[in-house]
């Protein structure tokens, strides 16, 4: 049978991004980063992805704070009602410094740092435009939260919301709650979105169970889970000009300690969402 790609989402995968991120940034505050990932250097103490777990949602949609990394992955295609095409990404990285919670009183003390990346591509001016930010998990500057699900810095905010409309038609059992839809905000240098999606389909646990081993290494894996196809809808903001945008999401949430071996840079990731209502999701 022969299957149209209708949809590639455009994007790196998400540890790929962290070392786009560590590259880009200026100082060293994100240089342990990769090497953490890499090995078990920086890895005492905290939580390792060595089993498989029960996934309780819409609560395992918050933060993981017992494990040292952890992101939230969205990427969409969306068009006007004339067949204009954007691309969009908006994700959100925390990083543990230490295993244990600051204890000192003041309300900027953390061990997490939270950053973020924002990118919008309008396909046809050929323009690409993309931002980041970087905050500590503290005085409510950044942070994340499970049921109900948050996770924000500064004024970049993906939040969960109870709508009075149904589910998308088709939706599968076993989703999330019918009523349950995730709305999507982010503003930067005159490009600004604000979306809601909803999922008809229940999160689609990697590996084993959502255990995604990516070395032999016991510990070198994640806890890793996607929302697959994502029915989205709002606006997009360039550069005073609104558009009106319907179109399809894909949501990655990954968690652990150490993912990859000692050799290892990053890797190479890709969603694809086919006409026949089926996702594949490759990496290397």
């Amino acid at each position: 049978m022969r299957v149209r790609i209708v949809l590639i989402l455009l994007a790196v995968g998400a540890a790929s991004a962290v070392v786009l991120l560590n590259r880009s940034a200026s100082g060293p505050a994100l240089s342990a980063d990769v090497s953490a990932l890499n090995s078990g250097e920086g890895a005492a103490g905290f939580a390792r992805a060595d089993h498989v777990r029960p996934f309780v949602f819409p609560d395992d949609q918050g933060p993981h704070p017992e494990y040292q990394t952890e992101w939230w992955y969205y990427t969409g295609n969306l068009e006007t009602s004339t067949g204009r095409h954007f691309g969009y990404q908006l994700t959100f990285f925390r990083r543990a410094l230490t295993p244990t919670d600051a204890t000192r009183g003041s309300d900027w003390a953390t061990n997490q740092i939270y950053f973020a990346h924002f990118a919008i591509t309008d396909v046809q001016a050929n323009e690409h435009f993309a931002s980041e930010r970087f905050s500590r998990g503290a005085a409510g500057l950044a942070g994340a939260s499970g049921n109900p699900h948050r996770v924000w810095l500064e004024n970049w905010e993906i939040s969960t919301v109870t709508l009075q409309s149904p589910s998308p038609p088709g939706a599968t059992a076993g989703a999330l709650p019918p009523a349950y839809a995730f709305q999507m905000r982010a503003e930067d240098s005159g490009h600004a979105l604000a979306l809601t999606l909803r999922s008809p389909k229940p999160p689609a646990l990697h590996g084993e169970r959502g255990l995604s081993q990516k070395t032999n290494a016991v510990g070198n894996a994640s806890y890793y889970f996607s929302l697959t196809r994502l029915k989205t809808e709002g606006t997009l903001n360039i550069n005073g000009q609104t558009f009106d945008v319907r179109g399809v999401s894909w949501m990655d949430q990954e968690f652990g300690t150490t993912g990859l071996g000692p050799q290892a840079v990053g890797w190479d990731w890709f969603s694809v969402q086919l006409s026949d209502q089926r996702e594949l999701m490759f990496f290397q």
